[in-house]
Order: C-alpha cells, then sequence, then structure tokens
C-alpha cells in the first residue's frame, strides 16, 4: 500500500518503478484476451497514462496491481467498443444490417473470450469439473465417477465456477 501512498503524492520514481515492474504482466494479461498485439500495448499504455492522470483518486485500500488491472479491463472494453462503432460507421446504410450482424458476432467474440480465459484462472478441479460439465455434457454422475468424488462435491464446484464467472463477468456486461 505504500507504492499507491507514493503514486498518489506525485511521486513519479515510484510511478516509473510499478511501471517496469508490472508492464509485462499487464500487457501478457490483455494480450490473453484480446489475442491483439496492439491491443494490448494500447491497453497498458492507456492504463498507466490514466493511473497517473488519476493518481490523487488512487484508493490505498487495494493494492496497486487490483487497480491497474481494473482499470486495464475497462480501458480494453472500451478500446473494444470503439473498434466495434468504427467498424460499424464504415459498412454502407444498405448494409446496415449486416453492419449490426457483424457488431454482434464481434461483440459475441469478445464476450467469449473474456469468459474462456476467466474460466482458465479457476482452481484445476473446478476448472476440470466445469469443463466437463459445460463442454463436454457429462452428467453431474458421470463427474463424479470420473474423477472420483461424490455427485455433491461436483455441485459445489460447478456452483463456484459459476458464481465466479458471474462475480467477475458480471462488472463488464
Amino acid at each position: 500500500m505504500d507504492q499507491v501512498k507514493s503514486i498518489k503524492e506525485g511521486n513519479s520514481n515510484s510511478f516509473r518503478k510499478a511501471y517496469y515492474e508490472y508492464h509485462s504482466r499487464l500487457y501478457r494479461y490483455i494480450y490473453k484476451y484480446t489475442r491483439s498485439h496492439y491491443l494490448a500495448e494500447e491497453t497498458v499504455q492507456l492504463t498507466f497514462i490514466r493511473i497517473w492522470e488519476k493518481r490523487e483518486m488512487l484508493s490505498e485500500q487495494y493494492d496497486l496491481p487490483a487497480q491497474l488491472f481494473r482499470a486495464a479491463k475497462s480501458i480494453v472494453i472500451d478500446l473494444l467498443r470503439k473498434e466495434a462503432t468504427h467498424v460499424s460507421s464504415l459498412i454502407p446504410e444498405s448494409d446496415s444490417s449486416l453492419g449490426y450482424e457483424y457488431n454482434q458476432q464481434a461483440e459475441h467474440r469478445n464476450e467469449m473470450a473474456l469468459v474462456l480465459s476467466e474460466i482458465e484462472t479457476l482452481p484445476y478441479v473446478c476448472k476440470k469439473v466445469f469443463k466437463l460439465s459445460r463442454f463436454e455434457g457429462l452428467s453431474h454422475k458421470d463427474i463424479a465417477s470420473e474423477l472420483s468424488v461424490s455427485p455433491k462435491t461436483v455441485e459445489a464446484h460447478i456452483a463456484k465456477a459459476l458464481r465466479h464467472l458471474r462475480n467477475v463477468i458480471g462488472m463488464f456486461f
């Protein structure tokens, strides 16, 4: 929290240190969602610019990485929305229904990428249970048998995964 306080007070050396410390982690995190080097780099740069410009608003209750990653998520979503809007403005008026479809598909792909990447952050067993249930279509009983756990444990893991996804994804949609 000292780092947050130092940046909040305008210490450029602390900010520079934070930049070098978190730049690559933030880049990898955003790249995982977007699969775009350009968007990842742009998001990282805009995140650090926003943090510096609004440093007085940093919360000393949360550590710096948490605030950086939250700001980066917000920025990348804004960039993706602007990109979708820009693409739709390039489509001629007569093809507006195609533009709408394209925007819907692009938005859906972005949402799915976010969901899939959040699934990957789940604990190993929870992730495995969730994937077997939702992607493989196995019943709770079949999953329990395959993993040598009780069906109630399977239910608990699925509930935990869904709760996590609702909490994280709900911030964006």
